[in-house]
Formats: C-alpha cells, structure tokens, sequence
C-alpha cells in the first residue's frame, strides 16, 4: 500500500474520521472520567469507535489519544499511564484499520502554556511530555501523529520537534481557529497563514485546522493556509456546525447532507484531507466520502 504522503502527492482526496468525544459518550463513559483511559479499561468500545468510521469510508482514522500526555493524564491521577494508554489507543485503531488505511495517532495541547507566552511551563517540559507520547503511540503503531487543536505556535513546535526527533512517522499539525472582527485566530491570537508557515518550517508534512467552525468558515481558513504554504498538504477536520446548548446539552446541528454540500468547495481551496471533529459521526463521513470520491483526481491542483 502506498504511504499516505504518496497517495496526496499523487493528487487523491482522502477521507478522515469523526468525532471520538461524542461516540464514547453514546457508550456510556461519564462526564469528568479520562476519555484515553477507556483505550485499557473499554478497549473493545474504543475499537468499535474506529470500526465505525472504516466501515463509512475513512482511509485515515485517528487514535483515542488525545489528551494523553502526562500534563493532562496528571489531572485523572494517571501520569504514570501515558506509554500504556498510548500504546493501547494505537493498537486499537491500527487493529480496526487493518490494511485498508492509515492510522494517524492524536496528539493534543497539554493545557498549559510556555513561559515566554506568560504561562509557568518551559518548552523543554512540553517537549519530552509530546516525545513520551508519540514514541508510544509510534510502537504502537501509529501511521501517522497528528497533533492537533493547536492554539500557540511554540506549542506546536515543540510536539512537531518531539516527534520528528524521536520517531520516522509523517507530522500532520492542526490548529483551532475562532472567527471574530479581525478574522480568524486561535485562542493565542495565531492567524492561519502565521500557523501554516511556523508548522511547515518545523517540520510538519501536513498542517491544517480542526475544531472551532463549522465546514463552511473552513473554507476561508483553507484559502489562507494554501496561500500561505502552497506545496504543503492540507487537512481539515470540522465540527458538525457551532455547538448550541439544548436542555442542558451540548448539541451540533450541521446534517451530514449540509457538511457534504461543502466538500467540493472546500477541496477547490486547497484541502487533501477531510474529516469531522465534534459533533461528526459516521453518517458525516459517508456524506462527505460520497462526494469526495466524485471529484476528479488533482482536484485541487
């Protein structure tokens, strides 16, 4: 099977996955328990979760990992868990994809900031927290990492840095982008053109943007990014509309036909990777892998 790089360089438009928060909430996982831990103590749930998304049509699905580095593990009393609970959550999606894709292990922000951005964490601490992370997640499995809801750009340096340093996967690196007056930023108030150019200089293979928007303001972020990289890939990971609170919860409200409306469009602006984050099922990715595979190949050449 060809690597992932290869099948964009070659100009296909590949499928990713959805949302995992929100399937592990369907499966009975409780609000204020540790999402990754469910990677060793509900395995076969977790892989369920993967399955799902094959079976719609994902070439790439990502891992329960997500806030699995010993910052965020700390909180649930589990710091001393990262290299088994990565491990595990790349097992898994790897045993669920089998040959028919790839895995792209999740890497998240650790929640706390670096020094010179006025936090009390130094970028050294934020590196070997992402390093232990991603070599577990690599001997695991992993195809790819995939670090991603980015907000500071020396975060996200340094986890591109850790993984390109101590393991051969391809880097994907995503930020979150809000809309507001000026356009769009992250919470750090990083531009998308700013985020494409640090991450590709560090060494991302792939940069983009996850979560945040819906599929449609994804559009505009992706026009940025490609302008601001042009021979990078892109990848795109949109929550199923602005989230909205109905009878005490949280709900997103974009139907699978409406993501899908957008695909074309969004793969004109320069995006090779499309998939979902909060609120994005399966059926959203079958929607949006049906029109996907309709496109002619170099789409957006």
């Amino acid at each position: 099977m060809k690597s992932l790089l290869e099948r964009i360089k070659a100009g296909e438009i590949l499928i990713s996955d959805g949302a995992m928060g929100t399937f592990l909430f369907a499966k009975g996982m409780e609000g204020g328990e540790c999402p990754e831990s469910w990677c060793v103590s509900h395995p076969k749930e977790v892989e369920e979760i993967a399955e799902a998304y094959v079976t719609a049509g994902s070439d790439v699905v990502e891992t329960n990992s997500f806030g699995a580095t010993s910052f965020k593990l700390k909180g649930y009393g589990l710091s001393d868990k990262v290299h088994e609970i990565n491990v595990a959550a790349a097992k898994l999606a790897k045993h669920a994809m089998g040959d028919k894709g790839y895995v792209a292990a999740s890497v998240g922000p650790t929640g706390h900031i670096v020094i010179e951005e006025g936090g009390d964490t130094t970028a050294e601490q934020l590196y070997e927290a992402f390093k232990a992370q991603v070599v577990a997640l690599a001997e695991g499995g992993a195809d790819a990492i995939c670090i991603e809801t980015m907000s500071s750009v020396v975060e996200a340096e340094q986890a591109i840095k850790a993984t390109k340093e101590n393991t051969k996967l391809p880097v994907i690196c995503t930020f979150a982008f809000e809309p507001g007056i000026k356009g769009f930023r992250t919470m750090m108030g990083v531009k998308p053109d700013r985020a494409a150019k640090v991450a590709a200089a560090a060494g991302a293979d792939i940069v983009g943007a996850n979560c945040g928007n819906g599929i449609s303001n994804m559009i505009e972020i992706t026009r940025q990014m490609r302008a601001a990289a042009p021979n990078v890939p892109i990848l795109i990971h949109a929550n199923a509309g602005p989230p909205v609170m109905e009878d005490g919860k949280t709900v997103f409200k974009e139907t699978p036909e409406l993501m899908a409306s957008f695909v074309a469009e969004l793969v004109q602006a320069g995006a090779n990777i499309i998939g979902g984050c909060c609120g994005s099922t399966p059926a959203h990715i079958t929607a949006m892998a049906k029109v996907a595979r309709a496109l002619p190949v170099n789409a957006n050449a």
